[in-house]
């Protein structure tokens, strides 16, 4: 009996382990796996969101393609399931599958996802509104309809969060810095920054970039980082083609339009376009100084006609090699005309007028070649890029003074300009989840500025005689080389490079006494080694959350208006110098974001910390040739260490479906030094022993707040609303007051959506201004008002009967393709 019942435990024992056992395999979780491509180009698509649902439609879990498309995910319950493919700009695809004890590891393969419904016939594909998203290594702000109607860059810029465009200068910042980089497509330009902007039609951008601790692959240059402007490529295949006009009025007309053709079959790719912007604008602005009771009056009218045209070839021998030959040619003729007075409402014997006219004709040539050659495995190739780039300017300036003891005069200012870029980049997928980069880069830049006027100042000995001729030569050789390792874990992925660069400066200026002939040198050289490390991390913790951790080295080099010596500009009270001794700054960058997506939209937090070494900055200097009149002289210097840091709030959010809001707040505050001059005794019997130099130090902290709201009233038919608020700030010689305003739009779409026309009011409360309360070096009150108060109107149409997409030259700066576009 003993014996029969411990047989019956025995049974029992190994019934129940086997219970277990088939339990543990029930309960064993699935892994699902697969590939994303582009269903047009057949290539893969990188940070596509995979989600895994219940049969009651409950997310369950989740992850993103990597660089090569493909997915894993894991820990999948048991049951019927369903995989949810979702890509911004793509049609979601849905899969069906089953979790059970015969089938714990399903590959789904190669999956194709298509692009948005629209037209076979149509160009591009752009959404009715704005996106945000958060990459490993960049903001993207992909531009839909509602900022497509902005007109020109420059305009669109101001609604992009953390950017900021100076209305009077044209001068872009992010996080408020100014000591940032614009590239088009991955390039750099010899084109201002300003006039750029003012070029490119805002119908042409695909997205902007914001590239704030940019990888070892990028050039170091700019504290804040780097804004890309990505171009619209055609990619279809025959003959296609839009065009685009904009007009905008409030005192003076305002003009630009564009052309784009493309012809396309299976080898090559022929491509031309055009773009103009001509138009005036008018500012005016006022300086009063209480300590001498006096008061500066300023008018400008600016002129601006340019032109700009590119043609380029995409020759694809085979599959593995392909050619590009791309050149831009820019035609600029601008002018304006400008009035300053000064009155001194005690003693007008002191009073001054000047009027003055500024003419800068330029013309810039870009001249760019690229071969690339696709090895048998995906994803590695070798591509070499070289380019060059030449700039010359004509500008003279004429002074007339209709008060005061200046006699009038002209400041003749010719430039020629030239820069040659070299890359050669490797890239080697060493397996599905580690990838090398490697790459060397030359970069030689040389200007030549030479300066010429008619007017009289003071020598080293306090001798009036005619200004100085100079000519201002500066080369800048940089060679560096780079690498940068990646991998991707379940839901890690960390990249690691580092770029060395060697430097190479060298600045003469020549001065020459036009009464002697005799010539004075003034030069510089600074010749360096420095190593510029950079780091990513990202964790994906769920399919609704993931985190970024980035760090890079950058430096700020100065720029040609830093350290030419020649006067850059004058008026009655203020000329501006450059600093030929100015020596580079360099920033440690540390940020960490945070993306959260929401059922109907998605949000994105980040704080970032910079510190500065050798910070460069302003400095304020009184005008030692003439200390009663209270003249200032404008330059740049580097002071000590300091530090930035900063917050930043984003998001995509749409309440309805006829409803959407892209929404931004940033926050930047940030210890600024420079040096400044006052005078320890009244201005009317001060002398130059009576000047005191300071170190100023100045605690600011900035913050704007921007939201854009598209209503779409019908298929159609939509409304925009767009408001802005900065609020106050401070520089070493300013506080600038808030600013606010409110611009409101509609855009009605036609010919089956390939055409548009769009009509905004801009600034409805005409509550633009510049206005602000000066400390250094005279206490000073202000503002500037310029025409923001404007209705604008766009059109924008495209044709062609493309079918399908082809393959197209890949860009070397990102991941993404190119051909085409308007720079």
């Amino acid at each position: 009996m003993k014996k029969l019942i411990t047989l019956y435990l025995l049974m029992l024992t190994f019934a129940l382990q086997a219970q277990t056992s088939v339990r543990k395999e029930i309960l064993k979780p699935g892994t699902v796996t697969g590939r994303v491509l582009d269903a047009t180009l057949n290539e893969p698509l990188p940070y596509v969101s995979i989600v895994i649902k219940n049969a009651k439609g409950e997310i369950l879990t989740g992850g993103i393609t990597d660089d090569n498309g493909k997915f894993k995910i894991e820990s999948i319950p048991e049951g019927n399931n369903e995989v949810s493919i979702q890509y911004v700009g793509y049609k979601t695809v849905t899969r069906s599958i089953t979790i059970d004890k015969n089938n714990y590891k399903i590959d789904l393969g190669i999956i194709k996802i298509e692009e948005e419904a629209t037209g076979l016939d149509e160009v591009t594909v752009v959404a009715e509104t704005s996106t945000i998203q958060q990459k490993v290594d960049r903001k993207v702000i992909t531009i839909g309809k509602d900022l497509a109607a902005s007109g020109t860059a420059s305009e669109l810029m101001v609604g992009i969060p953390s950017v900021s465009i100076d209305q009077q200068t044209g001068d872009i910042s992010l996080r408020g810095n100014q000591n940032v980089r614009v590239m088009v497509d991955g390039k750099l330009s010899n084109i201002p920054t300003a006039q750029l902007l003012k070029q490119i039609p805002s119908t042409a951008i695909k997205s902007i970039e914001l590239i704030t601790n940019p990888s070892a692959k990028y050039n170091p240059e700019g504290m804040s980082g780097i804004i890309n402007i990505v171009l619209h490529k055609n990619t279809l295949i025959g003959f296609n083609g839009n065009l685009s006009v904009g007009l905008s009025h409030e005192k003076e007309a305002k003009f630009n339009s564009a052309l784009g053709l493309n012809y396309r079959n299976g080898k090559f790719n022929l491509y031309g376009n055009y773009s103009n912007n001509i138009s005036k604008n008018q500012n005016r602005g006022n300086i009063l100084r209480p300590e001498n009771n006096s008061e500066q009056f300023f008018k400008f009218l600016d002129g601006r006609k340019s032109h700009l045209y590119k043609v380029g070839l995409d020759f694809y021998l085979n599959d593995k090699n392909t050619i590009s030959f791309f050149t831009n040619q820019n035609v600029s003729d601008n002018k304006n005309n400008g009035s300053t007075k000064a009155i001194f409402y005690d003693d007008s014997s002191f009073n001054q007028s000047q009027t003055f006219i500024s003419k800068d004709d330029n013309n810039s040539s870009q001249y760019n070649f690229d071969y690339k050659l696709d090895f048998a495995k995906e994803g590695h190739n070798i591509e070499l890029e070289a380019d060059y780039n030449t700039y010359e300017s004509d500008n003279p300036l004429d002074y007339a003074f209709q008060l005061g003891n200046n006699n009038d005069f002209i400041d003749i200012n010719k430039t020629e300009r030239e820069s040659t870029t070299i890359n050669l980049d490797y890239v080697n997928p060493l397996s599905e989840t580690t990838k090398l980069e490697v790459g060397l880069q030359a970069r030689l830049f040389n200007t030549d500025i030479a300066y010429s006027s008619t007017g009289e100042s003071l020598d080293a000995n306090g001798n009036l005689r005619q200004t100085p001729s100079t000519d201002f030569d500066y080369t800048r050789d940089i060679y560096s080389a780079y690498a940068s390792f990646s991998k991707k874990f379940e839901k890690w992925t960390y990249q690691i490079g580092a770029r060395l660069e060697s430097v190479n400066v060298d600045a003469n200026a020549f001065q020459t006494e036009v009464a002697t002939s005799e010539t004075s040198l003034i030069a510089f050289d600074n010749d360096y080694l420095e190593i510029y490390p950079s780091a990513f991390f990202t964790y994906t913790a769920s399919e609704k959350n993931s985190y970024q951790l980035s760090y890079s080295r950058r430096v700020d080099r100065p720029g040609i208006g830093q350290v030419n010596p020649i006067r850059e500009w004058s008026t009655p009270l203020i000329s501006s110098f450059g600093n030929i001794n100015l020596e580079p700054q360099f920033t440690n960058s540390l940020e960490v974001n945070y993306t959260r997506q929401l059922k109907k939209g998605s949000v994105t937090a980040g704080v970032f910390y910079r510190l500065i070494s050798n910070e460069i900055n302003r400095a304020l200097f009184i005008d030692r040739t003439d200390v009663n009149s209270g003249r200032i002289i404008l330059t740049h210097d580097n002071f000590d260490d300091t530090s930035a840091y900063g917050f930043e709030l984003s998001s995509n959010y749409r309440p309805t479906s006829w409803w959407s809001i892209n929404g931004s707040f940033d926050l930047y505050t940030q210890t600024q030094k420079g040096i400044s001059e006052r005078l320890t005794a009244p201005i009317e019997t001060a002398t130059i022993n009576d000047i005191q130099t300071d170190v100023s130090e100045v605690d600011n902290v900035a913050w704007n707040f921007r939201m854009f709201n598209n209503f779409k009233a019908t298929k159609t038919l939509s409304f925009t609303a767009f408001g802005f608020y900065r609020g106050k700030n401070k520089t070493l010689q300013f506080d600038i007051e808030p600013m606010y305003f409110i611009n409101l739009g509609a855009r009605v779409s036609f010919a089956q959506g390939k055409g548009s026309f769009s009509l905004n009011y801009n600034d409805i409360l005409d509550s633009m201004e510049f206005a602000f309360n000066g400390r250094r070096p005279f206490v000073q009150v202000g503002g500037f008002n310029w025409e923001s108060n404007t209705i604008q109107g766009s059109l924008t149409y495209r044709f062609g009967g493309g079918k399908y997409r082809a393959k197209s030259r890949k860009d070397r700066d990102k991941n993404e393709k190119s051909g085409g576009g308007f720079l």
